[in-house]
Protein backbone atom coordinates (compact mmCIF):
# COMPACT_ATOMS: atom_id res chain seq x y z
CA UNK A 1 0.00 0.00 0.00
CA UNK A 2 1.37 3.39 -0.94
CA UNK A 3 1.32 5.93 1.87
CA UNK A 4 1.19 8.65 -0.78
CA UNK A 5 -2.53 7.99 -1.24
CA UNK A 6 -4.67 10.87 -0.06
CA UNK A 7 -6.86 8.97 2.44
CA UNK A 8 -3.97 7.94 4.73
CA UNK A 9 -2.48 11.44 4.56
CA UNK A 10 -5.83 13.02 5.44
CA UNK A 11 -6.33 10.45 8.20
CA UNK A 12 -2.88 11.18 9.64
CA UNK A 13 -3.66 14.89 9.79
CA UNK A 14 -7.04 14.20 11.36
CA UNK A 15 -5.35 12.00 13.99
CA UNK A 16 -3.56 15.03 15.39
CA UNK A 17 -6.95 16.58 16.13
CA UNK A 18 -8.62 13.39 17.37
CA UNK A 19 -6.24 12.27 20.12
CA UNK A 20 -8.85 12.45 22.89
CA UNK A 21 -11.18 9.60 21.83
CA UNK A 22 -9.33 6.46 22.84
CA UNK A 23 -10.36 2.87 23.63
CA UNK A 24 -8.51 0.56 26.03
CA UNK A 25 -6.56 -2.36 24.58
CA UNK A 26 -6.76 -5.92 26.00
CA UNK A 27 -4.40 -8.12 28.05
CA UNK A 28 -0.94 -9.45 27.12
CA UNK A 29 -0.08 -12.21 24.61
CA UNK A 30 3.19 -13.91 23.56
CA UNK A 31 5.59 -12.16 21.16
CA UNK A 32 6.98 -14.09 18.21
CA UNK A 33 8.61 -11.68 15.76
CA UNK A 34 10.41 -8.33 15.79
CA UNK A 35 10.86 -5.24 13.61
CA UNK A 36 13.36 -2.49 14.54
CA UNK A 37 13.43 1.09 13.32
CA UNK A 38 15.80 3.95 14.17
CA UNK A 39 15.15 7.72 13.86
CA UNK A 40 17.45 10.69 14.30
CA UNK A 41 16.83 14.42 14.61
CA UNK A 42 19.05 17.45 14.87
CA UNK A 43 16.29 20.07 15.14
CA UNK A 44 16.31 22.03 18.43
CA UNK A 45 13.26 22.69 20.60
CA UNK A 46 12.49 25.27 23.25
CA UNK A 47 9.03 24.36 24.63
CA UNK A 48 6.47 21.54 24.69
CA UNK A 49 3.29 22.35 22.71
CA UNK A 50 0.11 20.30 22.87
CA UNK A 51 0.22 19.15 19.24
CA UNK A 52 3.10 17.83 17.15
CA UNK A 53 4.70 20.07 14.56
CA UNK A 54 6.05 17.23 12.39
CA UNK A 55 6.08 13.45 12.01
CA UNK A 56 8.94 11.20 10.96
CA UNK A 57 7.42 8.22 9.15
CA UNK A 58 9.39 4.99 9.38
CA UNK A 59 9.37 1.89 7.16
CA UNK A 60 6.03 0.11 7.08
CA UNK A 61 5.24 -3.57 7.53
CA UNK A 62 2.13 -5.63 6.82
CA UNK A 63 -0.28 -6.35 9.66
CA UNK A 64 0.15 -10.09 10.31
CA UNK A 65 -3.15 -11.78 11.22
CA UNK A 66 -1.82 -14.96 12.83
CA UNK A 67 -2.97 -14.35 16.46
CA UNK A 68 0.68 -14.14 17.58
CA UNK A 69 2.33 -11.06 19.03
CA UNK A 70 4.72 -9.18 16.74
CA UNK A 71 7.21 -6.69 18.18
CA UNK A 72 7.91 -3.29 16.66
CA UNK A 73 10.84 -1.37 18.17
CA UNK A 74 10.97 2.38 17.61
CA UNK A 75 14.29 4.04 18.48
CA UNK A 76 14.72 7.80 18.38
CA UNK A 77 18.02 9.62 19.01
CA UNK A 78 18.06 13.33 19.77
CA UNK A 79 21.16 14.60 17.99
CA UNK A 80 20.31 18.27 18.53
CA UNK A 81 22.24 20.39 21.04
CA UNK A 82 19.06 20.98 23.10
CA UNK A 83 16.18 19.03 24.63
CA UNK A 84 13.49 17.70 22.27
CA UNK A 85 10.02 16.44 23.05
CA UNK A 86 9.04 13.38 20.99
CA UNK A 87 6.35 10.74 21.07
CA UNK A 88 6.69 7.34 19.41
CA UNK A 89 3.45 6.28 17.72
CA UNK A 90 2.07 3.31 15.84
CA UNK A 91 -0.52 3.71 13.11
CA UNK A 92 -2.34 0.69 11.73
CA UNK A 93 -3.81 1.73 8.38
CA UNK A 94 -6.75 -0.12 6.80
CA UNK A 95 -6.67 -1.01 3.10
CA UNK A 96 -7.93 1.85 0.91
CA UNK A 97 -10.79 -0.31 -0.36
CA UNK A 98 -11.69 -1.50 3.17
CA UNK A 99 -12.76 -3.16 5.26
CA UNK A 100 -11.83 -0.57 7.88
CA UNK A 101 -10.15 -1.78 11.05
CA UNK A 102 -11.74 -1.39 14.49
CA UNK A 103 -9.81 -1.09 17.78
CA UNK A 104 -11.23 -4.49 18.76
CA UNK A 105 -9.38 -6.09 15.79
CA UNK A 106 -5.95 -5.64 17.38
CA UNK A 107 -4.19 -5.38 20.72
CA UNK A 108 -1.18 -3.10 21.16
CA UNK A 109 1.07 -3.33 24.20
CA UNK A 110 4.21 -1.51 25.30
CA UNK A 111 7.12 -3.10 27.18
CA UNK A 112 7.72 -1.30 30.48
CA UNK A 113 11.15 -0.60 31.98
CA UNK A 114 10.53 -3.63 34.23
CA UNK A 115 10.05 -5.87 31.16
CA UNK A 116 6.29 -6.33 31.57
CA UNK A 117 3.74 -5.69 28.84
CA UNK A 118 1.09 -3.04 29.45
CA UNK A 119 -1.91 -2.30 27.27
CA UNK A 120 -1.75 0.83 25.11
CA UNK A 121 -4.87 2.85 24.31
CA UNK A 122 -5.90 2.63 20.67
CA UNK A 123 -7.97 5.29 18.92
CA UNK A 124 -9.63 5.12 15.52
CA UNK A 125 -10.43 7.58 12.75
CA UNK A 126 -11.25 7.00 9.09
CA UNK A 127 -10.11 3.37 9.22
CA UNK A 128 -6.75 4.18 10.82
CA UNK A 129 -5.96 2.91 14.31
CA UNK A 130 -3.41 4.86 16.34
CA UNK A 131 -1.68 4.98 19.72
CA UNK A 132 -2.08 8.07 21.93
CA UNK A 133 0.59 10.75 21.50
CA UNK A 134 -0.10 12.50 24.81
CA UNK A 135 0.72 9.44 26.95
CA UNK A 136 3.82 8.64 24.88
CA UNK A 137 5.47 12.09 25.05
CA UNK A 138 9.03 12.11 26.36
CA UNK A 139 11.60 14.87 26.67
CA UNK A 140 14.98 13.74 25.41
CA UNK A 141 18.09 15.59 26.45
CA UNK A 142 20.71 16.34 23.80
CA UNK A 143 22.33 13.07 22.71
CA UNK A 144 19.77 10.84 24.50
CA UNK A 145 18.04 7.91 22.82
CA UNK A 146 14.49 6.72 23.39
CA UNK A 147 13.64 3.10 22.63
CA UNK A 148 10.03 1.91 22.82
CA UNK A 149 9.09 -1.70 22.16
CA UNK A 150 5.50 -2.38 21.16
CA UNK A 151 3.73 -5.69 20.56
CA UNK A 152 0.85 -5.93 18.09
CA UNK A 153 -1.51 -8.91 18.17
CA UNK A 154 -4.27 -9.27 15.59
CA UNK A 155 -7.44 -10.58 17.25
CA UNK A 156 -9.63 -10.78 14.12
CA UNK A 157 -8.31 -13.31 11.56
CA UNK A 158 -9.76 -11.37 8.59
CA UNK A 159 -8.08 -8.08 9.60
CA UNK A 160 -5.82 -6.53 6.96
CA UNK A 161 -3.68 -3.45 7.11
CA UNK A 162 -0.26 -1.84 7.27
CA UNK A 163 1.72 -0.98 10.42
CA UNK A 164 3.32 2.47 10.23
CA UNK A 165 5.65 3.32 13.12
CA UNK A 166 6.58 6.99 13.42
CA UNK A 167 7.77 9.66 15.80
CA UNK A 168 5.87 12.85 16.50
CA UNK A 169 8.13 15.86 16.95
CA UNK A 170 7.18 18.83 19.09
CA UNK A 171 8.75 22.32 18.91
Amino acid sequence: MSLKNSRPRVAALALMVALAGLAAAGPAAAATSQTQTTLTSSAPTSRTPAIPTAFVDLPTSPLVADAAGHEVTVTYRNESPSDRTVAPQLLVVSPDAGPFLNPSDIRIERRTAAGRWEAVDVGSQTGTLFTDLTAAQRTLHAGDTLTEVYRITVLTPEAEGTVLPRAALFD
